[in-house]
């Protein structure tokens, strides 16, 4: 029988986050099986629009396997015949359904690295020219690592994925316009987070529905070399199969001169990746009014209300601070009164505190007038 919540967000997926049209090419690339009721409804709703579904099929076990032993020439081979399927696609649609978040623990890091660097990365970027969007499926594992039960969190991510996206995209304007105009932004928070860092220039990106699910976010970049001061991240993040717990930052003229927290070793690999990895590519605030608490899992955390996340690595294309890397690495710090509160101000004037917005122009974006 089928769920109609799934039905509703493949309808999200096919007519808001990727508007779908007659004659689209629309790869449909799924990692685990908890996945593929969604793709036989997407397949549907996509060829009822006149359009061509593709589908990629795969499982987090069998990529494990492939990745420890990918030679250098099975990895080109690999971004060749992706890249160019890719080229061909209008619209590209990426469920993952993961039954374990650390499945990739035991691939070596350097190895990881690799494919980051040398498969994934044109593949990414291609596709992020295109229209896309990428979700989170609900599986056990999933549930188990929000410590939640199964019904219980498939309530919270139906809740998360499916509001009204139209009212917050109208909610946000008042922000990207607020964002767009800002020069200095200084950051107070939790433990030693005292940072200031430059916005000057650069355009506020709105994510309401379009290009990940759950969504929740606003974003722009930094000026590259203006971050100075501390920033201690106090949200779970799992990263290449690694959790880090904790993860603190400190920034000379933008770039990361010292970091500090959870598995120094793998942290030292990430940001001795290249030169990108040192600086950050986003700065955004997270506002979904149905995510406070941490999933470890940064599709959601990442959209946390009253969250913020600075990202060591590369900038997207539609806020290009100029910084390029292997990596994109979104480190979450919430400013909620429970995890510890916090104050931004723009050019001097307090915008948020304690993770909600204290100008009456954003008011919309607080929680309870998003829901």
């Amino acid at each position: 029988m089928k769920d109609p919540r799934v039905t509703r967000l493949a309808e999200l997926l096919v007519s808001h986050s990727t508007k779908i049209k007659e004659d689209d090419l629309v790869m449909i690339s799924a990692v685990d099986p908890a996945a593929y009721p969604l793709v036989e409804e997407l397949i549907g709703l996509i060829a009822k629009k006149g359009a061509h579904p593709f589908v990629q099929l795969t499982a987090q076990s069998v990529q494990r396997k492939l990745y420890t032993h990918a030679t250098d020439k099975v990895l080109e081979l690999m971004r060749a015949s992706e890249l160019e399927m890719a080229k061909k696609m209008t619209a590209y649609i990426g469920i993952r359904a993961l039954e374990n978040k650390f499945e990739m623990n035991d691939v070596p890091q350097k190895q990881m690295m690799k494919v980051t660097k040398e498969y994934r990365k044109d593949v990414s970027n291609e596709i992020m020219s295109k229209k896309w969007v990428t979700l989170m499926f609900p599986t056990p594992g999933f549930a188990q690592a929000s410590n939640m039960s199964m019904e219980a969190f498939e309530e919270f991510f139906f809740n998360v994925t499916t509001l009204d996206y139209a009212k917050m995209d109208k909610a946000m304007d008042p922000m990207k316009k607020l964002l767009e105009k800002t020069d200095k932004v200084h950051i107070k928070g939790p433990g030693r987070t005292d940072l200031t860092l430059s916005i000057k220039g650069l355009p506020a990106i709105k994510c309401a529905g379009e290009y990940n699910i759950p969504d929740g976010e606003i974003f722009t970049a930094p000026v590259k070399d203006s971050i100075n001061g501390v920033i201690e991240y106090n949200t779970p993040s799992v990263y290449l199969g690694t959790k880090f717990d904790k993860v603190i930052l400190t920034f000379e003229n933008g770039k990361i001169v010292k970091y500090e927290g959870t598995s120094p070793e793998k942290l030292a690999e990430i940001f001795n990746a290249d030169e990108g990895a040192r600086y950050v590519g986003e700065f955004a605030f997270g506002v979904n009014p149905y995510i406070v608490e941490p999933t470890v899992n940064i599709l959601f955390d990442e959209k946390i209300s009253g969250s913020i996340h600075l990202t060591p690595g590369m900038a997207y294309g539609e806020c290009n601070n100029g910084n390029t890397s292997s990596i994109h690495w979104d480190l979450v710090m919430i400013q909620t009164p429970e995890y510890g509160g916090g104050e931004i101000y723009f050019d001097g004037v307090l915008v948020r505190k304690d993770g909600r917005f204290v100008l009456p122009e954003l008011f919309g974006l607080n929680p309870e007038n998003l829901k």
